[in-house]
């Protein structure tokens, strides 16, 4: 996780001192935006796998997200089930649904832009389907009994939820960081540089890939879960839009896509950014 230059430390330092300042400002409302970041944070780690390591752009990383926030919703709300294993369940449904979009999509050979609207037709299809059957809640989504405690995984004290969102940060940034040394991290550049080349030296391709897909899946998941404890309420258009699609894949790309901090220098620097501007010309 060494920076590769004097800039990029220069960034990393910048973005650790403001996640450690936070904890010292006086306004909550810096922590609570920091908060919400942080949860995209995650996704964009998620997407950094795939887009950044794998050269596996995404159009469509809310198809995971999403599932993540609904399995673990569905088992909450509709039958009862402790949020503890519904939590677990959501990062669970996430890597599926990765592994189920990459297992489809390469298998028939989609790559590049195909492989990119492929994703952005899954989460269409995923948020249709999610605001048209009453198991995922339909249009009015799916709302959690209040029931603030760590037993169900309600936390009411905001530095606690903050702290914990930085710990899933950090554990992101490890994984990433593992996956970047590990010799399944040097097969999946050597997909994202020369796919044939790579299948010519012996590399099973389509496995890579799928496990990237599995992982990345796992990650968003885990965000769109942690999203579910903070907010208590999703629906299709909050977790399968569009939008988180595009936050996604923005931070990493602005950030250093293919990098361990990129994906938490870039969505943190955008959102500071627009809540900056937002606050200047409110």
């Amino acid at each position: 996780m060494k920076p590769q230059s004097l800039g990029q430390a220069v960034l990393i330092g910048l973005s650790i001192a403001y996640l450690i300042a936070v904890y010292f400002m006086t306004s909550s409302v810096w922590m609570g935006f920091t908060i919400n970041a942080l949860v995209i944070v995650v996704v964009a780690i998620s997407w950094n796998v795939t887009g950044g390591f794998g050269g596996l752009a995404s159009f469509g990383h809310a198809a995971m997200y999403g599932t993540g926030a609904y399995a673990s919703a569905i088992l909450q709300v509709q039958y009862g089930v402790n949020a503890w294993p519904s939590f677990f369940a959501g990062i669970l449904a996430g890597a599926a649904m990765g592994a189920f979009i990459g297992g489809l999509a390469f298998r028939y050979g989609l790559k590049g832009s195909y492989f990119a609207l492929v994703t952005l037709a899954f989460a269409e299809v995923l948020r249709i389907c999610a605001s048209s059957f009453s198991l995922f809640g339909g249009g009015s989504g799916l709302q959690l009994k209040l029931n603030p405690g760590l037993a169900q995984l309600q936390i009411t004290s905001r530095p606690v939820v903050y702290s914990i969102l930085l710990v899933a940060v950090a554990l992101a940034l490890v994984l990433t960081a593992f996956v970047q040394r590990s010799r399944f991290g040097a097969y999946l550049v050597a997909v994202r540089e020369n796919e044939d080349a790579a299948r010519a030296l012996g590399i099973n391709t389509y496995a890579i890939k799928v496990k990237a897909m599995a992982i990345s899946g796992a990650l968003a998941g885990l965000a769109g879960a942690l999203y579910l404890q903070l907010w208590l309420f999703i629906d299709s258009t909050i977790v399968y839009g569009s939008a988180i699609s595009v936050e996604a894949l923005i931070g990493p790309i602005i950030g250093g896509a293919g990098t361990v901090w990129g994906p938490l220098v870039g969505t943190l620097g955008l959102h500071l950014l627009g809540e900056g501007a937002k606050h200047l010309l409110s």
